[in-house]
This record gives structure tokens, C-alpha cells and sequence, in this order.
């Protein structure tokens, strides 16, 4: 299979909390992998394509909790492939900060 990523993901393994977009339930879930482009999050029950949703999770190095929207863009077995949306320089400096550590 051809990776088709424009930005590397490192491996992950956090625990994650989300939700669809405008809902208050939330759902947990694993972050297996993450880059400033989307996080793959595995879950027995991951929504449908093209939802919209919010993962919730604590990166390591972080003091607080990150809220990050993302577009389901790819379902499997084990969970969901999202797109992030536009993040703000708050998350976006944490992820690339954790990424260029792990590579």
C-alpha cells in the first residue's frame, strides 16, 4: 500500500476521548498514531465517513488536554483515519514538537 501522507505521524498510543460535533457523549478510544495532518484513533465504533468530530487527548509533554477537530476521512476494523482541520499554533507547535522528538 502507498502511504499518501503529506506530513510523517509518529506513533502514539494515548488514550483519547470523542465525539461528534455537537454532541455532549463522548466515546474512548486509543490514538495509535498522529501528525499535524490527523490521528488515527482505533475504536470498535468509529463513525461514518465525512463526520465531523473532536478527539480529546493528552499529549505527552503537555500540561493540558488538547481539543482537536478533525473529518473522518477513512474507516476500518479497528477505528477511523481523520483530517485535522485548521489547528491553532497551540496544538500545532505540541504535535510537531512530539513528532520531531519520536523521528
Amino acid at each position: 500500500m502507498v502511504d499518501k501522507r503529506r506530513t510523517h505521524r509518529t506513533p502514539l498510543g494515548a488514550p483519547v476521548l470523542y465525539r461528534r460535533k455537537g454532541d455532549a457523549d463522548a466515546s474512548p478510544g486509543r490514538a495509535r498514531d498522529i501528525s499535524v495532518g490527523g490521528v488515527f484513533v482505533e475504536t470498535a465504533t468509529p463513525f461514518p465517513f465525512g463526520t465531523e468530530i473532536i478527539v480529546h487527548v493528552h499529549l505527552p509533554g503537555q500540561k493540558d488536554e488538547l481539543a482537536l477537530q478533525g473529518l473522518v476521512r477513512w474507516t476500518g476494523a479497528d477505528g477511523m483515519g481523520l483530517q485535522f482541520g485548521l489547528l491553532g499554533a497551540r496544538e500545532t507547535h505540541a504535535i510537531t514538537e512530539l513528532v520531531q522528538k519520536k523521528a
